[in-house]
């Protein structure tokens, strides 16, 4: 029964199918480990040495609401080279996920339809609700590209904003520039929001990444070190986009998150002047050994960007063919935890070639 205080809002989502997954993992002897959605490498040194400088040197009081000028003038130098728009500002969120919290309880107000795409990040739908809007969702199946008409046709007068997310987490799929300047001239043109979440933008292998802010001067750009710097633990995000909408997010924040952690931020500024080169160049090698060792007995569509894979299961169900997994000793995802259909699982290859090598031996035999 539910506690009787317990707030409505609580309802409208359940506790993330991942985190079941991870408690699950807890239990598991030497797990063949495809599960977990944080890179493999390590923080690079340097970025260690220069959060623990800065703990040294006593910078352990709340940061600016904003972010410490080291990190956000940096990043706006950044934003300003790459847009040279005049009025986008950017600030320091406490992780991408902070930064996505703001966004949206900052736009979407009850009843505010909100279109984003099946499959979706676990955490969209549920954020949508906790705001009061309704999630709207547009199937991408089975090879998960953008069809903008199909958008244009799901816009009504209640939509504020939509969510769009590339390199794509579950899918690993990259939209194409066409797709991408579509939906940033739909959005424009329908005067709706468009938010980008751009935190795999570094882990694009095919083509050069781009984003829809170069189309639409409002596109509100969410982004961090999370992923890029395997800073999962550390809470450095960033947001960018109009000026009036990015202060109210700085607002919000001096109301909730406070701020980033400040020896973080310092650290921060160190990792974007760190190359990551190598570690993109080694993911692009594992995109490849996944795709090569599936796509002859699964229905897969290749991977352009991010650390996902997400095949088709054999037999049609992606519950059950992971319960399969388990009993072999590999933890992967249910693709029904990101989707309303439950025919595909998710891959994370952020894992060393050996437990790739293993993951792959396995997923090969149940194929059979």
């Amino acid at each position: 029964m539910t506690h009787p205080w317990i707030a409505d809002r609580t309802k409208a989502f359940d506790s993330s199918g991942i985190r079941k997954v991870f408690d699950l993992a807890a239990q598991m002897k030497d797990p063949i480990n495809l599960s977990i959605g944080q890179p493999d490498f390590d923080v690079p040194e340097s970025v260690k040495e220069a959060c623990i400088n800065a703990i040294r040197a006593g910078k352990n009081s709340y940061a600016l609401t904003q972010g410490m000028p080291v990190l956000r003038e940096k990043l706006q130098a950044q934003v300003d080279a790459e847009f040279a728009h005049a009025d986008r500002r950017v600030f320091v969120s406490s992780g991408t996920s902070g930064g996505l919290v703001l966004a949206l309880l900052s736009l979407v107000n009850p009843g505010d339809e909100v279109i984003s795409f099946d499959p979706f990040f676990v955490m969209y739908e549920a954020l949508v609700k906790l705001a009061g809007g309704v999630p709207v969702l547009i199937d991408t199946y089975p090879n998960f590209r953008i069809d903008v008409d199909r958008v244009a046709a799901a816009i009504t007068p209640r939509t504020k904003l939509i969510l769009f997310n590339s390199p794509a987490n579950p899918t690993g799929v990259t939209a194409s520039e066409a797709e991408i300047r579509g939906l940033a001239q739909l959005a424009a043109e329908r005067k709706v929001a468009l938010i980008s979440d751009e935190i795999y933008r570094l882990f694009q292998y095919d083509e050069p990444f781009v984003s829809p802010a170069r189309f639409n001067e409002q596109t509100i750009v969410i982004d961090g070190l999370s992923k890029s710097h395997a800073m999962t633990g550390w809470r450095v995000g960033f947001v960018h986009g109009p000026a009036e909408l990015i202060n109210t997010m700085i607002k919000l924040q001096q109301y909730s998150f406070v701020c980033a952690p400040q020896p973080a931020q310092w650290a921060g500024a160190v990792a974007l002047d760190t190359p990551m080169d190598e570690h993109i160049a080694a993911y692009r090698r594992k995109r490849d050994m996944i795709y090569e060792g599936l796509a002859d007995l699964y229905e897969v569509t290749k991977p352009g960007g991010a650390f996902y894979i997400f095949p088709k299961a054999p037999g049609g169900s992606g519950e059950a063919f992971v319960r399969k997994a388990i009993e072999n000793n590999l933890l992967i995802i249910p693709g029904n935890i990101f989707s309303r259909r439950d025919t595909h699982f998710r891959i994370s290859y952020a894992a060393d070639e050996s437990t790739l090598e293993r993951g792959i031996e396995v997923l090969r035999r149940l194929a059979r």
